[in-house]
């Protein structure tokens, strides 16, 4: 059996946080808004396997009313969600995901996002699939008001 999951999020960007994306840090004058590190892109993941699972979404298992989750890396909590892919019997088969931001130019951090997020669904590197891109300066993305992810996972019965 395959399942399918969507994922996708959003945050405004803000002076005096760290931009992380993929759990990578990426020099950037702003960083994202949110509880945790607000890593926009590990979010979306994060839903897209929740979602192929059936489970609901990422706001219903880590809510930002929760203290716990305060600064937490989404890593970590990606983490937590693999390990329910492998107590229902599945493991990741694929991801692809899109980060949508104007800048900072993303292209050489691909390959640690890549990396790290494979490492978190404890799956192969060749799987995983990080692209970016602009929106030649429309809505607000484009504007530089914050970023955007789109992920699509597949899950494969173990």
């Amino acid at each position: 059996m395959i399942r399918i999951g969507f994922g996708y999020d959003a945050h405004g960007l803000v002076k005096g946080r760290p931009l992380i994306l993929g759990g990578v840090e990426i020099p950037n004058p702003q960083g994202l808004d949110g509880h945790s590190d607000a890593d926009v892109l590990t979010h979306a993941v994060i839903d897209a396997v929740i979602g192929a699972l059936g489970m609901g979404d990422i706001g219903q298992h880590f809510p930002d009313t929760d203290p716990a989750y305060k600064g937490i890396s989404s890593l970590s909590m990606l983490r937590q969600v693999t390990a329910w892919v492998r107590r229902e019997g599945f493991h990741v088969n694929n991801l692809d995901t899109t980060i949508v931001a104007q800048k900072p130019k993303l292209a050489p951090y691909i390959p640690d996002m890549r990396e790290r997020l494979a490492e978190a669904l404890e799956a192969p590197v060749k799987g995983i699939n990080v692209k970016a891109t602009t929106t030649e300066g429309l809505g607000p993305c484009g504007r530089g008001e914050g970023i955007e992810a789109y992920a699509v996972v597949s899950l494969r019965e173990a």
